[in-house]
């Protein structure tokens, strides 16, 4: 006689939540107030980034991990848009590169120094421009180098070689309504959105086709989220017809009927997934909810198993998720969220209770690590290739980060467009591109080459004197005011 097994065996079914310390959170923090369904927060394995409360602007705080306590309100931001930001992304590739969107219409892309900031940085590597309102999305290409997707309420959609500053690929015509959310797949071959006339899509960007449409994903009038699986399958969060939140997952060879689906509750907050691609888990965190729950994805029906939900007593502003590189391998670490409260960023840590202190092989698989397989040349030729992977097994040891450098084409040997997206590079051309593919070898003299390293080192030498001349007249200021009882 055979007995049904009543609990499905899972090694992530007792996962348990659990907050920091107050004294290892980041307090003192103005968090944006912007109505937009972002994250707000974007991390990795160096540094957490916060959308902030700007006068005169936009403005992001990027924050070294160990840098916890109390925030100095007068600790410096990244603050070179016109207008309030709406979404930041860490480069995969490059743990000191980061992009922010804005709602002044640009995608800016900012080399950060390595140990952190010093001062106010105003100048981006390059800022890229082709939309023509705020934009709202921005995602990294996961395998290839220096590319960067955005999407704007101008229902477009770009792809850019940050190398070059590049617009490489402009989808303008596949939306009709505003995009809720745009991702990549695993090897970067495509993308999903989900968007206002509640259709979700998968697109193949080189070719410019429509590879799959959904009409109706989910029938409430809410925002929903897309995103990839490991497995190719896309994963949904969304809202029915009786305004009640929806998860689903849908295979893309066949698009009529969603293979899993569930409800929820009846809260009006988006659900914002974060996937992790080796442990196959998806957890949900809604804006305005004081939880997260997850789940597992499986091949077997009914494909999505719930796992567990962490509880906490604040409700969150945003999210930031932790990629595998920066977890505590040593505690059984699965994931790591940053929490947005409305002063503070705390730390939450998912941990898969353990006995033994040996490495455990089952929750830590190799992982993508920061080497990209292709180059952005690569990818616009046509080639795909999974993520170089890593082991974490002695945890991960960062390397030396390269700087980007912004590279031109000649201007004399190309006529100057004006049409179509353009970009703008300002500062110092720090952002890496690794080993780029030019065009025609151009024969340099070893003097020229020395000439422009010395031209370079000056450039950069002068921007900092400038800017650290604009810090000690402010200082000197506040030193007067004080001296004559102003303040």
């Amino acid at each position: 006689m055979s007995f049904r097994r009543v609990v499905r065996q899972s090694k992530f079914r007792h996962v348990f939540g659990q907050a920091v310390k107050t004294d290892q959170c980041y307090d003192d923090i103005r968090v944006s107030r912007v109505t937009w369904d972002s994250s707000f927060c974007a991390v990795n394995p160096k540094f957490v980034a916060i959308i902030v409360e700007a006068s005169g602007g936009g403005a992001f705080l990027v924050l070294p991990l160990g840098k916890t306590g109390r925030i100095d309100k007068a600790y410096p931001t990244v603050c070179g848009h016109t207008g309030p930001v709406l979404d930041i992304d860490w480069c995969p590739h490059n743990d000191e590169v980061i992009a922010s969107a804005s709602e002044d219409c640009t995608v800016k892309v900012w080399q950060i120094p390595e140990q952190g900031l010093l001062s106010p940085l105003t100048e981006p590597v390059v800022s890229l421009e082709g939309h023509s309102k705020r934009v709202g999305i921005i995602t990294w290409h996961p395998t290839a180098r220096n590319v960067l997707l955005s999407a704007g309420c101008d229902n477009v959609v770009l792809i850019w070689n940050v190398g070059s500053g590049e617009e490489l690929f402009r989808l303008d015509e596949m939306h009709p309504d505003l995009l809720y959310s745009a991702a990549w797949n695993r090897d970067g071959s495509l993308i999903c959105t989900s968007c206002k006339d509640k259709a979700l899509r998968i697109i193949d960007p080189r070719r410019g086709t429509i590879v799959q449409v959904k009409e109706r994903a989910h029938d409430g009038a809410r925002p929903m989220r897309s995103i990839f699986v490991s497995d190719g399958k896309v994963f949904t969060t969304g809202f029915s017809r009786m305004s009640e939140r929806q998860l689903a997952l849908w295979d893309p060879s066949n698009m009529e009927e969603p293979i899993a689906i569930q409800e929820m509750d009846s809260s009006n907050g988006v659900l914002l997934p974060f996937y992790d691609p080796d442990t196959n888990v998806v957890y949900l965190c809604g804006k305005g909810d004081s939880s997260i729950r997850y789940f597992e994805i499986t091949a077997e029906s009914p494909y999505v198993h719930f796992l567990n939900t962490f509880i906490s007593k604040e409700p969150q502003r945003g999210m930031g998720f932790m990629s595998k590189r920066g977890l505590d391998v040593n505690k059984c670490e699965i994931a790591r969220f940053y929490k947005l409260h409305e002063r503070k960023c705390e730390p939450i840590t998912m941990t898969v209770p353990r006995k033994s202190d040996l490495f455990q092989d089952d929750l830590y698989p190799d992982t993508a690590g920061p080497e990209p397989p292709l180059e952005a040349e690569d990818w616009v030729a046509g080639r795909d290739a999974p993520p170089l992977l890593i082991s974490l097994r002695d945890g991960y040891v960062p390397t030396k980060q390269r700087d980007l450098k912004v590279t031109r084409k000649n201007v004399l040997s190309t006529p100057a467009t004006t049409a179509g997206g353009g970009a703008k590079t300002g500062g110092p051309a720090h952002l890496s591109t690794g080993p780029a593919h030019p065009a025609p070898p151009t024969i340099q003299h070893p003097d020229d080459e020395k000439m422009s390293e010395i031209m370079d080192e000056l450039r950069n030498l002068k921007l900092l004197v400038k800017t650290q001349g604009k810090r000690i007249a402010k200082l000197e200021e506040q030193l007067a005011q004080f001296e004559d009882g102003d303040v």
